[in-house]
């Protein structure tokens, strides 16, 4: 399938986003450790929060996660706790997708965790999925790991540690990197009545004790927020606005600092009180103070680097993009998915160290009629689209990848006046 997206003229609109998809996932799992009832409110509509939801439900022998990375990662903590033995595996993408780490953390704690074969049933790939869990009662204690792993693997532990007997001192070691995601759930945590925290500027404290059931409501996505940004940043609509309901200030969400970065490239975010549940509403209009460089560190922010590299090169403005490096294990190799995809359009991206990127200003000829490919990846799609703003049009191959985060992206993209052709 592909979409060819024309963009409006004029752009006002506003938009429901999605709830957040990392909370969700956060809370899911922490809800199903409280033993409770009351199932979070507002949850995510996407792909790897329905993953969650059904395996958490109906816990199969067999859990597949598709291409759900977080519940791949958080599950495999989960199941270890709990009494029960499951095999737990993915797409072929996610089979190639490390988790090694974390389970040789697990297995520190006192997991009983085996690396399968694709069909279950011969010993596997070491440091890969599939997975043979047998779950039972972790003893806890004191674990180290790089403090520049995936913050996924990190939130994994964490989020069992109150159910340890003696808890869990967790050090990281070197540089830390995406800490706004491991205070997010140290957050969603202590919000179901966990006693966890910093001790020390790479130590977290989690005492044991029981995570309390209670009714939760999920925020909306910033992370989601960051392509209607990338929208107003482009349009030639001077008297633009896009209002988005229920995203708040002060956010734990890592990726909230999209509106600090976009304010650099012309973009303006205002807060207001609303009248209902959703707490405030945020109004993006244009202002015409636009740096003539970017340099940044996404180490804490990964998720908007595919937003921003493509912005910048829209723009025409100069960019030295660092901590990229977990870039080439999400869900595709997204360093050289951005390199490829952008050169289509005239634009060719240096890669330095595997965990930077660069641009300087110049381009190449474009390909004639170029189609957009995704490689499996919702943040290809999404960041693409948008330069139907500047280009006349954009065809993007297999758009239903969009549905891993952000399911009603195409009809809200309609919603403000976009025109979509299959």
């Amino acid at each position: 399938m592909q979409y060819k997206i024309t963009g409006p003229e004029r752009l006002n609109v506003t938009i429901n986003l999605p709830a957040s998809k990392s909370i969700s996932n956060r809370a899911l799992i922490i809800h199903a450790l409280s033993g409770g009832a009351e199932i979070p409110e507002n949850l995510s509509d996407c792909d790897d929060t329905a993953v969650m939801i059904r395996a958490l439900k109906e816990m199969p022998d067999v859990i597949d996660v598709g291409a759900a990375g977080t519940s791949m990662r958080f599950l495999t903590a989960y199941l270890s706790t709990k009494e029960g033995r499951h095999v737990i595996t993915g797409t072929e993408r996610m089979q190639q997708r490390p988790i090694g780490v974390l389970v040789d953390a697990l297995r520190r704690l006192g997991a009983e965790i085996t690396y399968l074969s694709a069909d279950f049933k011969s010993q596997g790939r070491e440091g890969y999925p599939p997975l043979y869990i047998n779950g039972n009662s972790l003893e806890g204690g004191v674990l180290e790991v790089p403090g520049n792993i995936s913050s996924q693997y990190i939130s994994a532990l964490l989020m069992i540690g109150p159910m340890l007997q003696k808890g869990l001192q967790l050090h990281l070691t070197g540089d830390v990197v995406s800490r706004p995601y491991i205070d997010l759930t140290l957050q969603v945590m202590n919000d179901y009545g966990a006693n966890a925290e910093w001790s020390d500027v790479n130590t977290i404290d989690v005492d044991p004790n029981t995570y309390q059931s209670r009714p939760y409501r999920i925020e909306n996505d910033w992370s989601a927020s960051s392509y209607w940004y990338e929208m107003m940043a482009l349009t030639k609509d001077e008297e633009a606005q896009v209002v988005l309901p229920g995203l708040l200030d002060g956010s734990r969400q890592g990726d909230s600092a999209v509106r600090y970065l976009f304010n650099m490239l012309g973009v303006r975010t205002t807060f207001q009180p609303s009248y209902d549940e959703q707490k405030t509403l945020v109004t993006l209009t244009r202002h015409n103070r636009v740096v003539p460089r970017l340099d940044y560190d996404f180490k804490n922010q990964p998720d908007l680097a595919q937003t921003f590299v493509v912005t910048c090169c829209a723009l025409g403005i100069p960019f030295h993009f660092a901590g990229l490096g977990n870039l080439r294990i999400k869900e595709t190799d997204r360093i050289l998915a951005l390199q490829t995809e952008l050169r289509k359009l005239g634009f060719e991206i240096e890669d330095r160290n595997d965990s930077e990127l660069l641009w300087d200003g110049k381009r190449g000829k474009a390909q004639t009629n170029p189609v957009i490919d995704t490689y499996e990846d919702h943040r290809m799609a999404m960041a693409f689209a948008p330069l139907c703003l500047v280009f006349p049009e954009v065809v993007i191959r297999n758009p239903e990848v969009v549905t891993k985060s952000y399911p009603h992206y195409w009809e809200d993209l309609q919603t403000a006046g976009f025109k979509i052709v299959e």
